[in-house]
């Protein structure tokens, strides 16, 4: 599941609303909205991230957060290290394959280390999460 999908089912359980009916406010299939909460879609674009803010009500803060989330959301996440260091490509290389055995916890603290980071422009993660593939 992606960080949208998941914030997209919690916002239809909190608020009583089907799948079904959500497509249909959304003009989109249910099997749609379905594999987009389950991470078998790619981000959405914003186009549908301003539909599902407008269905839902979200302004400001929270429209906002959902856009964010959506460029998170990207399922299979392709990281280029040409040009990197031996460490860098290893570091991806090993997160590449252990991620799916973290525990929640393991994760929360690396995205911790990565936020506390001093880092220059935007992670390289982050950035490429947020290409269209």
């Amino acid at each position: 599941m992606t960080p949208f999908g998941a914030r997209v089912r919690a916002l239809r359980a909190e608020r009583g609303v089907t799948l079904r009916d959500l497509a249909a406010g959304l003009r989109v299939s249910p099997a749609y909205i379905s594999a987009l909460e389950h991470g078998r879609r790619g981000a959405p674009g914003p186009g549908l991230v301003h539909q599902v803010c407008e269905f839902f009500g979200l302004i400001w803060d929270d429209a906002d957060e959902l856009a964010r989330l959506a460029r998170l959301s990207h399922p299979k996440v392709v990281v280029e290290t040409g040009g990197l260091s031996p460490e860098q490509t290893a570091l991806a290389n090993r997160v590449a394959q252990t991620i799916s055995k973290m525990s929640p916890e393991t994760v929360a603290r690396l995205h911790a280390v990565l936020d506390e980071s001093k880092l220059t422009g935007k992670p390289r993660l982050r950035r490429l999460a947020g290409r269209r593939s």
